[in-house]
């Protein structure tokens, strides 16, 4: 006879991070927060700097300055300069990130993998589905069916870290990696649909210039001043070739290694990512912002954006969209995956992490500029859209994030939580016995004071007994 076999336990969605994991995130999302609080700074920026009458015109004066070498085919505007260079620097981050997650985080076990692939891919078919049906009923263009299937992730922490949300870190983690993934299938969709025209000469030398990339990274090559100067050539050898420049940046964050070797404390691609990673949050996609995000906003500009089915489409596809997607992907991967929630966690939570997500920004934006770049009007207005309607859910978000606060404040103090001193929360060490022979001796000393301040306070109880006693006997024989 065959022993029975033990039926495996039930996985939990949401869970406690492991310790690598969840120090990797708080890294992760402490600078990407700093920078979404900057972001936050240049769209309001550029939303005076456009909107002031007396600054109107230099603000367009700026945006449109060309410059750059136009031999090369790189005498851009500085915002395209923005739009095609800046934002290379963000998708290198992004490569990288996605390289990370696929050999060493979650993405790494399929199982794990399952709950942010099919949530990123529902939060971006169901956006672009409701797009398509407002659009297409109110008989307007498809052109920007893209536009409100991207996650800005550095504004989504940048309201979490404005309205001080304790969002436990499963929970944040989650959210990061929905991004990563969200921005890979961007990716995808700006280089399949909004590629026109292909200079294949241009192409093939960027795909030579990516192997010579690689080649060097094989052979352990190191030095900025190898990379750095390939990467400007890769970069526009991708732009010429009529193939959006920000893939390149993608494709060398991915050929970066991102698995430690046992002499080293960080692999490569993790020390490059920290090095850049302020670059692209505190620099990069803020300027990106400042020119992109300058839209004249008037009481009629704000009715064309609710009246017309392009821009509408836009704010349902991001607030709408992105919540039902981004919920039922997750909801309907736990139903099949027979996964139970996390027991410190509710729906409720899940919701309003997928309302945070319709905050659609800078991919956002970029596509806009994209897939409407012969109507100058109408891409105005679809920025206003995207600007309204990351507004709305990031409103929506907050009211449903406060309702659960407290119990979020005290999900995330029991994590942090280190009784023993020993640098590592408490729940991470709850298997070893050296931490439980910490706490011991902890107790024990905690005891030994107890009972010296225990026998003090009774001492002082009978001494003071002991002075009324005889004070009463005098008073006896007086009488």
């Amino acid at each position: 006879m065959t022993a029975p076999r033990t039926p495996a336990p039930a996985r939990k969605v949401f869970g406690r991070l492991s310790l690598p994991e969840r120090t990797f995130v708080a890294d992760a999302l402490r600078t990407e927060t700093v920078g979404g609080v900057l972001l936050l700074l240049a769209a309001v920026m550029a939303l005076i700097w456009a909107n002031v009458p007396a600054l109107r015109d230099s603000y367009e004066s700026v945006g449109h300055y060309h410059l750059g070498p136009e031999a090369l085919g790189l005498n851009l505007s500085v915002e395209h300069w923005a739009a095609d260079g800046l934002l290379a620097i963000f998708f290198f981050v992004a490569g990288i990130e996605l390289k990370r997650e696929l050999v060493a985080g979650d993405l790494k076990d399929p199982k794990a993998a399952a709950l942010p692939v099919v949530a990123a891919l529902c939060g971006m078919a169901v956006p672009a589905l409701v797009y398509m049906l407002t659009s297409v009923t109110g008989h307007g263009s498809s052109a920007g069916w893209a536009v409100p299937t991207a996650t800005d992730i550095a504004f989504a922490l940048a309201v979490l870290a404005v309205i001080g949300t304790s969002l436990p870190s499963a929970l944040r983690a989650f959210l990061l990696t929905l991004a990563v993934v969200d921005d890979l299938f961007a990716i995808l969709i700006i280089a399949i649909f909004f590629t026109d025209q292909l200079n294949f000469a241009a192409l093939g030398g960027a795909v030579v210039g990516l192997g010579v990339f690689w080649l060097l990274l094989r052979k352990g090559v190191r030095g900025w001043y190898v990379y750095v100067p390939l990467a400007l050539v890769i970069w526009g050898l991708m732009y010429n070739s009529g193939v959006h420049a920000t893939i390149a940046g993608v494709a060398m964050g991915l050929m970066l290694r991102c698995t430690r070797r046992e002499d080293e404390q960080h692999s490569p691609g993790e020390h490059i990512e920290h090095l850049v990673r302020p670059l692209s949050a505190g620099l990069a996609v803020p300027l990106f912002a400042l020119f992109s995000a300058g839209v004249v906003v008037s009481g009629g500009a704000l009715g064309d954006v609710i009246s017309q089915p392009e821009t509408l489409g836009v704010v349902l596809g991001l607030v709408v969209g992105k919540t039902i997607g981004i919920f039922g992907g997750t909801w309907l991967t736990a139903r099949f995956t027979r996964a139970s929630l996390s027991d410190d966690l509710e729906w409720a939570d899940v919701f309003a992490v997928a309302t945070l997500a319709g905050i659609g920004f800078t991919v956002s934006l970029l596509i806009g500029e994209l897939a409407f770049a012969g109507d100058a009007t109408l891409t105005d207005e679809v920025k206003a859209a995207v600007l309204l309607g990351s507004l709305t859910a990031a409103i929506l978000a907050t009211v449903l994030l406060k309702i659960r606060n407290a119990k979020y404040r005290g999900m995330v103090e029991a994590e942090e939580r280190d009784e023993d001193a020993s640098g590592i929360p408490d729940i991470y060490e709850q298997d070893e016995p050296e931490y439980h022979l910490r706490m011991a001796a902890i107790h024990e000393r905690k005891a030994a004071e107890h009972r010296r301040l225990a026998e003090e306070k009774l001492a002082a109880r009978h001494a003071l007994a002991e002075v009324a006693g005889r004070a009463g006997e005098e008073d006896h024989r007086r009488a």
